[in-house]
Order: C-alpha cells, then structure tokens, then sequence
C-alpha cells in the first residue's frame, strides 16, 4: 500500500510539472488561490478586500482572465503577502 501510495505522488508530481510547462498561467493561478487559502478567506472576502466581486476572482482563480502587476499588488495586500515578479534568461 505504502509503494502504491508513493508511485502515485511521483506520477502527480510529474503530472504537475507538464502542466507548469504547458501553461505557465497555471503556475499564477496555483500562487493566487494559495496566498488566499493561506490568509484564510473565502473568494468574496478577498473580493471585498481588493474592491471588485467574487466572479472577478473566481474568473483570475480559474485562469478565464490574467490579472495585472496592479491587480496582484492588490491581491499580495488583501492576503498579506509579498508579490515577487520574475523574468528568467533561458
């Protein structure tokens, strides 16, 4: 049970890393809905919080619509955490 267990974390973990690769989008994503489980409220909260509606998040969580730098600084605000913006040479 414990190797069956293990073989599916690796597979998923694989399985991660091709969606990361694939949509670079989905990384954001992932980062938002973290920073707003993390601070501990719900996709209206944060919407009160950042001064726009719960579809509007639950639309950038979804990845229906990419945020901008403005609207991440709002986001890193409402959740107390710090936005860090990268540009990687290959």
């Amino acid at each position: 049970m414990r190797l069956e267990l293990q073989k599916r974390k690796a597979r998923d973990a694989a399985f991660e890393d091709a969606l990361k690769q694939l949509n670079p989008g989905y990384v954001l994503c992932r980062e938002m809905i973290a920073a707003r489980v993390r601070s501990g409220l719900t996709q209206a909260q944060l919407a009160q919080h950042m001064g726009t509606t719960q579809s509007v998040i639950a639309r950038m969580e979804g990845g229906q619509r990419s945020p901008s730098v403005r609207t991440l600084r709002r986001l890193a605000d409402a959740t107390g955490s710090r936005l860090v913006l990268l540009i990687r040479g290959s």
